[in-house]
């Protein structure tokens, strides 16, 4: 009989015999590993690990249990830093957005046609506009505006909101605010950001007018991690779009919306199938 399937990640400095301690502890478990992913990374010695399991006598909460007694005493003195994921639990996923629908609209597709783990509990905007793009979904949609010199009370608002809502993951969507570092310690939880640019090029405000005012021949989208810092947070996922110098900044715009809407999307997915591991500023992500 199929048991509790959950995943594992793992990140620690490398040492002979890791893999065989952890993996002959799960067969202590009774657990029956499924897939295998592992990095070690040269420059810093560093080992990244995902384990794909199903537990066929235990529980996910008891192995939980079980693997917080037991991880410091198997991998000692190596820094490890372990998380155990439930996969038969889906994250409850919040979608913030301002006034441009393509990425939106995608995510929800997406989960219309169950292409994301997760439930889109919300959808969170500073502006009215896109409520009837999002009525067709049965997805609540709230409209919390940005006043000039009021952000700190929508900031309050917005934390109280995802905090009713029980969210794990939100997802700025083309949200065109800052959220302020007072916001996202509070938070304490990943959000998943689309900027509209090949970052590190052009951070920040109107990257399209950047990078039409540079003359690049390439564009691009990143998808990371929001830190305090604009833009440099931990990248998921990039892409670019070859450009001429006959396109005009509307059109670097109108190419740029094709590649924010996959490239978020392929962040989406990893982040909610428990692929990325966040090493300082980097990531690891399996495929």
């Amino acid at each position: 009989m199929a048991g509790d399937k959950a995943v594992l990640l793992i990140s620690c400095l490398d040492q002979r015999g890791i893999i065989a301690r952890v993996s002959n502890h799960l067969y202590r478990l009774d657990c029956n590993i499924i897939t295998s992913d592992q990095h070690t990374d040269d420059e810093d010695g560093h080992f990244f690990w995902r384990i794909s399991f199903e537990s066929q006598r235990l529980p996910v909460p008891e192995i939980r249990a079980e693997l917080e007694r037991s991880m410091d005493s198997l991998l000692p003195g190596l820094g490890l830093k372990w998380r155990l994921y439930d996969a038969a639990r889906r994250d409850r996923m919040v979608l913030m957005v301002s006034r441009l629908p393509h990425c939106m609209s995608d995510l929800l597709s997406r989960r219309h046609v169950g292409e994301l783990d997760a439930d889109i509990v919300a959808v969170i905007s500073n502006h009215p506009d896109l409520g009837p793009l999002v009525t067709p979904f049965n997805v609540p949609f709230t409209v919390i505006p940005v006043e000039k010199g009021a952000k700190a009370k929508a900031e309050e608002t917005l934390l109280g909101e995802l905090r009713a809502l029980n969210a794990d993951t939100v997802v700025l969507a083309r949200y065109m605010q800052v959220l302020s570092g007072d916001f996202l310690r509070k938070w304490g939880k990943p959000i998943v950001n689309i900027h509209h640019s090949f970052l590190p090029a052009f951070a920040g405000a109107r990257p399209y007018k950047q990078a039409h005012d540079r003359g690049v021949k390439l564009i691009g989208a990143t998808a990371h991690y929001v830190t305090e810092e604009l833009d440099a947070g931990p990248i998921i996922a990039q892409a670019t779009t070859e450009v001429t110098h006959r396109d005009t900044v509307a059109d670097l715009a109108r190419k740029g919306k094709d590649i924010e809407v996959a490239v978020l999307a392929k962040a989406v997915r990893a982040h909610l199938q428990k692929r990325v591991l966040v090493h300082g500023n980097r990531t690891i992500v399996f495929d």
